[in-house]
């Protein structure tokens, strides 16, 4: 049986701060996680249309492997300029990897992905002055424990096959560990069974959290009429992205892996998953400064773990976004 966080969010691990900004005309939205202290972090990338900024320095053989924030966008390749402000937001308060004495500045590492919301419906007409910058700074100044899911930040233009998109958390516990994952969802396939109200993820569920519907006693399985597939012929793209937190004393290897197994969620969410069209990206971070590892044993329940929470996290979003 599941037993969550006092919360159920993913700021049920120690540690982290979420903060959230939209623009209501433009259907777009910025969520940014704040790390109190640096934290280890990596990052798989399983979509075949993926945008990110910094994942290459998240490799096992780079200089880094701690961030300062990460940053989670709408808007598509415009979206990467949101990290970019809060970049440059940190780095004025000294926040960042110190390479050298001062005068050097330091260079804040902020992680991002970016999912395509740009055929919404919204205005996207921004010309040479597109809203993400404006939207990482409100979201850096919105940090907080609490905060709202559904059709807010990052998932505020989101789409999930034909119906809303959005912003979802859940947290489990453990052995005595909290796992927590924060998933803006917007994927090519759907994530109900065909034909019904009952979310791919249904058995994952915790306390009707998305709303508790169960499969009809004879139903039969038949192919996905509400995904986007039929509208993505042409070039078009859609994504899963988001961010899954732990307070175990993982190495950066073992948070890679963690990483990887969280993929899995997706694929127990949202038929079809990880297609061509998506651009799933998930970071996995630490919030303890120990990097002592844990045994393999441990390490694949919670991956185990961590792919239910992406699961239940992105069916959160959605129910919250179509509720809401």
């Amino acid at each position: 049986m599941i037993r969550t966080g006092p919360k159920n969010l993913i700021t049920d691990v120690p540690g982290l701060q979420i903060g959230n900004a939209h623009d209501a005309d433009v259907k777009t939205g910025v969520s940014v996680v704040l790390p109190n202290a640096p934290a280890r972090c990596a990052v798989d990338v399983r979509g075949g249309g993926p945008g990110t900024r910094e994942t290459d320095a998240l490799g096992g053989s780079s200089l880094v492997d701690s961030v300062h924030a990460i940053v989670l966008s709408g808007g598509s390749v415009y979206g990467l300029a949101a990290a970019d402000q809060v970049t440059a937001l940190l780095g004025a308060q000294g926040v960042g990897y110190v390479a050298a004495p001062a005068p050097v500045p330091v260079s804040p590492i902020v992680p991002s992905a970016i999912l395509f919301d740009n055929a919404n419906g919204g205005n996207k007409d921004w010309g040479k002055t597109p809203p993400f910058a404006r939207l990482g700074e409100e979201a850096l100044a919105n940090v907080a424990v609490d905060f709202k899911i559904g059709a807010v930040g990052a998932g505020y233009g989101a789409t999930a096959g034909l119906y809303a998109g959005g912003l979802g958390s859940v947290s489990e516990m453990v052995e005595g560990y909290t796992v927590g994952a924060l998933i803006a969802a917007n994927p090519v396939g759907s994530p109900f069974m065909p034909g019904t109200e009952c979310f791919h993820a249904w058995a994952y569920e915790f306390d009707g959290e998305y709303g508790g519907v169960r499969l009809p006693a004879e139903y039969k399985l038949s192919p996905a009429q509400d995904t986007k597939l039929a509208f993505l012929k042409a070039a078009g793209a859609a994504t899963v992205i988001g961010v899954v937190a732990i307070d175990a004393p993982l190495s950066q290897k073992q948070l890679r892996r963690l990483a990887i197994m969280a993929q899995d969620g997706i694929a127990m969410a949202v038929q079809p998953s990880h297609t061509p069209l998506d651009g799933d990206t998930l970071f996995a971070l630490s919030t303890v400064q120990g990097s002592t590892g844990i045994s393999p044993v441990m390490l694949a329940e919670l991956g185990a773990a961590a792919a239910r929470c992406v699961a239940r996290a992105l069916s959160r979003g959605v129910y919250a976004a179509m509720n809401g």
